[in-house]
């Protein structure tokens, strides 16, 4: 046995598991491995990602100084327009603000959780 401790997926709560689930799957190249009425797991190229059906599920808003953005996931590209336009194209909007639009690019998902397209894989931490 071990301490060590590694993530496992990222759930999200939305309004509806299975359209969340098949919006990421189609982005991402990866697969529904799981799809019930209140759950739905997308296993792809970087990991898994769960979805959980909310009733009560109210979308972040972004960027707004009186609400919190709650998190946010980013997905590594090489072509930022291309990537850009495949995931309006399944259903994302693009954020009017982009605080760094030459490496990064802000999107909402179908549910509206903020996800960035970037280029920057080594952030500075």
């Amino acid at each position: 046995m071990s301490d060590l401790i590694r993530l496992n997926s990222v759930a999200l709560d939305c309004p509806n598991a299975g359209e969340l689930a098949a919006f990421y799957a189609e982005i991402t190249g990866g697969e529904i491995t799981s799809l019930h009425e209140s759950w739905a797991t997308v296993k792809g190229p970087g990991g898994r990602m769960d979805f959980q059906t909310s009733a009560g599920y109210r979308p972040p808003t972004w960027p707004d100084p009186h609400s919190s953005m709650q998190m946010h996931l980013d997905f590594l590209v090489d072509d930022l327009q291309a990537a850009g336009e495949r995931v309006l194209a399944a259903g994302a909007t693009r954020y009017e603000e982009q605080p760094n639009p030459d490496h990064c690019c802000v999107y909402a998902d179908p549910a509206g959780h903020p996800f960035c397209l970037t280029m920057w894989e080594d952030v500075p931490t």
